[in-house]
């Protein structure tokens, strides 16, 4: 199934083409190509999953003194194949498959024999990892460069596909319900499964190439999906807000993965720009540049502050996407892109060694100021919002503080508890259309019980309440800024990671008591309110269940007395399969760690997280918190105000930037459009014109036509007196023969 996962973003993108032809004429407007294709990957991905346990418990043996892998499948009788300048071999000499017509190269890469960055090995010593299995055809080959595309299956893109594939097939069940009866119903699903084909291409990528055409795919459904509604203009204005601010993004990604083109000669290859970056044989400050510009694609594409102001606004679309979106799509990209390519962000921003960079910086202010935005929001979508705003934070602090494990592991743990509160506010604003928390709901707990709990429970996993999975994760994230880095680890990261914790406990008590305690209020107390139907529960059920569970998947392994207890074979089963391992990753650097769990972290980060809740608690339910504070307090009055207009950036970014594009600037490029562009044009059409006047007048005319005419005339008038010649009578005929004959004699007495 390794080398066959291709198939995988092929299907959906099949299903996309097929829903449009037919799916008006189907029962259910085509979502059942939908779901059905979606089901098909999933169980796929599962498929993958399975495979990639089994190569990690039974890996290749790399000889680091021959350059070959003896791959082994379940027996001692393995066959040696020599490797190439990567340490590649056939894949199926791995798999035992008859290469097929695709499979015009199929290659396992491993860690290339004495890369620097490959662990140490005396000469013989067999190694054992667990290489990616590459499966890759070449695109086209000018002679000094080779383009090849395929897919790259290892740990980090195994789990993608089970994220992706899980979280798409529950929100198209969830969209069943959700969007029936929609004028675009058809529309949406067929957005729907090409959204899920290109993260799903995005993830499986094999060259910085194919990542960038699945980057821009994924921005393309994103700003369809965002403004699906698109006869309301804030939906638009969401869609184009959404599309327009990754365009600068995009700049950053086009002008890094340029740099790393031509920096690792020429090649666009993911393993052996990673493998380049690591062996030291990229210089420094090639791989600065290229990492601060993509750098800048993350902050678009993951919501990073200065640029997260479009994610927000894209809660104008309908809720389920905004589930994908936030939870195994969009956003996540960019977290992506960052572990894909971990090798030229390590070294290029020397991670390993430093206490402070740019990465870890973005990271810890998004992840703090992304949460105090979310206090003032009274839309129920846009507090979750700015909760993945901040939770995006977290996970480019971990990649930054070089804690690569934490940060994907709080990807994971994110996507399922994200994707259930964000349909469970599909679920409840399902019967009112409404998500305004303070105007239009209240008291739901008691008629919508499923939606409550599931609710509760993936607050529990955000607010990283132990043993709920966001406790896991977060803490790890925590544990890494604390002990990675240079001496000292990186202490800013972690006063900014633990604040968060108490501003997440306590933005997510307040939405708590405004949505399910108290009183139901406005649009919640006219309506018959009930809970929802199977297809929108029951995938709330499932991911609260994963919500609870997945943090068990990477248990810390301690001789601490709180875990002491847990069995080997049960800790850190997520670092051990999902972790990368050879020469395209930095694990071998001396730079690069683990961090190890610290008991008295956890307990005070979890007090902190607590705290926030405990504030919020007594000011909500208990009405202990000074009312009218803002209009008594400046101090307060002005940081409400600074919350309440998002730091002034939409302003920045509204009036002053796009008002100046629309004012002066768009003047001036009329008048450069009407004065210059078009007078240029207007001068060559109109010298265009009197030089055709000139050459229909006095060429075509006058000498062409003229000649024609003038030939037509000399044949007319010579006919004309030859006719006058032809009179019918013999004895003239018999007078011009005889004075043709006088004439031709004369002229060869003259001529001899």
């Amino acid at each position: 199934m390794l080398s066959h996962a291709w198939l995988i973003p092929l299907i959906p993108a099949i299903s996309f083409v097929a829903i449009l032809a037919v799916g008006k004429k189907l029962p259910r407007g085509g979502s059942e190509i939908g779901i059905a294709s979606v089901a098909i990957i999933f169980v796929m991905s599962l498929g993958v999953a399975a495979g990639w346990i089994g190569r990690v418990n039974n890996p290749p043996v790399v000889h680091h003194d021959t350059g070959t892998e003896h791959v082994v499948e379940g027996d001692e009788h393995g066959e040696e194949a020599p490797a190439d300048e990567h340490g590649e071999e056939p894949a199926a000499e791995d798999e035992g498959h008859a290469a097929t017509a695709f499979e015009d190269s199929v290659s396992f890469a491993a860690a290339a024999p004495g890369s620097a960055s490959a662990p140490a090995a005396a000469e013989g010593e067999e190694h054992h990892e667990t290489p990616p299995v590459v499966r890759d055809i070449t695109w086209f080959d000018n002679g000094t460069m080779q383009v090849k595309v395929g897919t790259m299956i290892d740990g980090l893109s195994t789990l993608m596909l089970v994220v992706v594939t899980l979280i798409s097939l529950l929100v198209h069940v969830f969209s069943t319900d959700y969007v029936a009866g929609d004028r675009r119903y058809t529309h949406y699903f067929a957005f729907l499964s090409l959204f899920t084909a290109s993260m799903l291409f995005y993830v499986v990528s094999s060259s910085t190439l194919q990542m960038i055409v699945g980057w821009e795919l994924v921005g393309l459904c994103s700003f369809a999906l965002i403004g699906h509604w698109w006869e309301e203009k804030p939906n638009s204005d969401a869609a184009l807000k959404a599309f327009l601010v990754n365009r600068v993004g995009d700049i950053g990604l086009l002008c890094g993965m340029i740099v790393l083109f031509f920096a690792a000669g020429r090649t666009f290859d993911i393993i052996q720009i990673n493998e380049l970056a690591n062996a030291g044989e990229i210089r420094h400050f090639l791989l600065l540049v290229g990492s601060l510009s993509l750098m800048t694609a993350v902050m678009s594409k993951s919501g990073q502050f200065i640029l997260h102001t479009w994610l927000p606004d894209a809660m104008a679309g309908p809720t389920p996407v905004s589930a994908l979106i936030h939870a195994a799509t969009m956003v996540v990209a960019g977290i992506y892109m960052i572990a894909r390519l971990y090798g030229v962000f390590f070294n290029g921003l020397s991670i390993g060694t430093s206490n402070i960079n740019v990465m870890a910086v973005v990271g810890a202010v998004t992840l703090l100021f992304g949460g105090l935005l979310a206090f003032v929001q009274n839309d129920i979508k846009k507090v979750l919002a700015y909760s993945t705003v901040s939770q995006l934070g977290y996970m480019v602090m971990a990649l930054g503080v070089g804690a690569w494990t934490a940060g994907i592991f709080h990807l994971f743990t994110h996507a399922l508890f994200k994707a259930c509160l964000f349909l469970g506010a599909g679920s409840l604003a399902h019967h009112i259309h409404s998500f305004d928390m303070k105007e239009d709901m209240g008291g739901l707990r008691k008629v919508m019980p499923k939606t409550f709990w599931t609710f509760m429970l993936g607050t529990g996993a955000l607010v990283a309440v132990p043993p709920l999975a966001g406790f896991w994760s977060k803490d790890e994230i925590l544990a890494g800024a604390q002990q990675l880095g240079g001496d000292g680890g990186y202490p800013l990261m972690l006063i900014m990671g633990t604040l968060g914790a108490a501003v997440t406990g306590a933005y997510m008590t307040r939405a708590i008591w405004y949505v399910f305690f108290g009183e139901r209020r406005g649009a919640s107390a006219t309506h018959d309110m009930h809970e929802n139907g199977p297809r929108i529960t029951v995938p709330l059920m499932i991911l609260a269940a994963g919500a609870v569970l997945a943090g068990f998947t990477n248990i810390p392994k301690t001789d601490n007395f709180a875990l002491s207890w847990v069995p080997d074979g049960w800790t850190l089963r997520f670092e051990h399969f999902i972790e990368p391992t050879g020469a395209y990753f930095p694990g071998g650097l001396e730079s690069f760690a683990h961090p190890e769990f610290n008991l008295v972290l956890a307990v005070v980060s979890t007090a902190v997280g607590l705290t926030g809740v405990l504030l919020a608690y007594l000011w909500y339910w208990k009405g202990l918190g000074p009312h009218g504070l803002t209009d008594r307090n400046r101090f307060a009055r002005g940081g409400y105000k600074i919350l309440e207009n998002k730091y002034g950036l939409d302003v920045l970014y509204v009036d002053w930037i796009a008002g100046a594009t629309k004012g002066p600037i768009a003047k001036a490029a009329n008048w450069t459009n009407q004065n210059v562009i078009d007078g240029v044009v207007n001068l060559v059409g109109t010298s265009v014109r009197k030089s055709g006047e000139f050459v229909y007048r006095y060429i075509d005319q006058g000498v062409v036509d003229g000649a024609v005419n003038a030939s037509g005339a000399a044949a007319d008038g010579s006919g004309e007196i030859l006719r006058k010649a032809q009179t019918g009578k013999v004895q003239t005929y018999g007078a011009y023969l005889f004075l043709g004959a006088a004439i031709l004699a004369a002229i060869f007495v003259i001529a001899v």
